[in-house]
């Protein structure tokens, strides 16, 4: 098996949709097309905080993360947010997510950010192992208010 990942181009829209409604059913949540192409535009955008990779096995897309940069009121550097992060089913256990997490690290240190932080359901039992060796659990809880 080769692992490769590189950042999204405009012509892994069609690989990355397919990607990313997986992720999306993965927790049961449907969007409308205009946000599908909404997000893309934007992951695309150089002239925005936000940025998305693709692993290819073999040649082909199998995984995706989002991320991010903000500032941090605690820290002087910014942070770095890995919104989403996917592997396709054929695709898991084959150290496709750490490949994906670590590549987004890279990213994080070398824009000279003070962190990176994420957040996943408490019942993803499979992917919180993986967590569990990379990072630090930490006790903060999510709030979340919807606007509208």
């Amino acid at each position: 098996m080769t692992l490769q990942i590189r950042p999204l181009i405009a012509a892994d829209k069609p690989a990355w949709a397919e990607l990313w409604q997986g992720y999306l059913e993965f927790y049961k949540t449907t969007l409308p097309e205009a946000q599908y192409a909404l997000t893309f535009a934007r992951l695309l955008d150089e002239a925005r905080p936000q940025w998305g990779l693709l692993a290819l096995v073999d040649g082909r897309p199998a995984g995706l993360v989002h991320y991010l940069f903000h500032a941090h009121n605690w820290q002087d550097a910014d942070i770095c947010y890995l919104q989403d992060l996917y592997a396709a089913p054929e695709a898991r256990g084959t150290g496709l997510g750490r490949a994906l997490i670590e590549a987004v690290r890279d990213r994080a240190s070398a824009a000279g950010s003070s962190g990176l932080y994420w957040m996943t359901q408490e019942g993803n039992a499979t992917a919180r192992q993986l967590y569990d060796r990379l990072a630090e659990k930490t006790d903060f809880i999510k709030y979340r208010m919807d606007l509208e």
